[in-house]
Parts: C-alpha cells; sequence; structure tokens
C-alpha cells in the first residue's frame, strides 16, 4: 500500500540478532513486534540524550557561574604556557 510515510528494513544479523534471539526465548518475547521495539528503543535513546545534555548543560552553567564569579581559574595558565613554548611531553 502506497504511504507517504518512511519505511525501514532490518535485517537481523549480529547484534541485531543476538538481541531479538534473547527476546525471544523470553516468555511472550516472541510476540513482541519490530514497531514496539522501535518505540521503546528511541524513547530509551531519547531520555539517554536528554539526560546527558542536561549533565552537561549543568556542566557548563557550573563553569560560566565559576567564571563570573572571577574564582580561581580551572587551567594552570604556567603550565598551558610551558606547553605552548615547549611542546607536549610525556614522561617515562
Amino acid at each position: 500500500m502506497p504511504t507517504t510515510k518512511p519505511r525501514h528494513a532490518v535485517t537481523e544479523t549480529g547484534a541485531v540478532a543476538d538481541a531479538l534471539a534473547a527476546l525471544r526465548a523470553e516468555p511472550g518475547g516472541a510476540d513482541v513486534p519490530i514497531s514496539e521495539l522501535v518505540v521503546i528503543g528511541a524513547r530509551t535513546l531519547t531520555a539517554e540524550m536528554r539526560a546527558q545534555r542536561n549533565t552537561d548543560d549543568a556542566l557548563l552553567a557550573a563553569l560560566a557561574d565559576r567564571v563570573r564569579a572571577g574564582g580561581p581559574s580551572p587551567v594552570d595558565v604556567d603550565a598551558a604556557d610551558e606547553v605552548r613554548r615547549t611542546g607536549w611531553a610525556r614522561s617515562a
């Protein structure tokens, strides 16, 4: 049937095959439609991405507050200047 919606195809190889085999081994797992797996996966990944973004935003806000407050620099300026002059070297 024609549709204006995107269509998707998934080949059950590798990690996809392993994950689906584990699901199908569970009672009732063989009856779970692929569309439900996509919805659950998309919601889970969205939540993870939002949580990471919130963490990143909080860290950036804390750093911005620290800079605005004129507190001590989180960077060792003298060490940064030395690396600029002499290059990066790791001690053995």
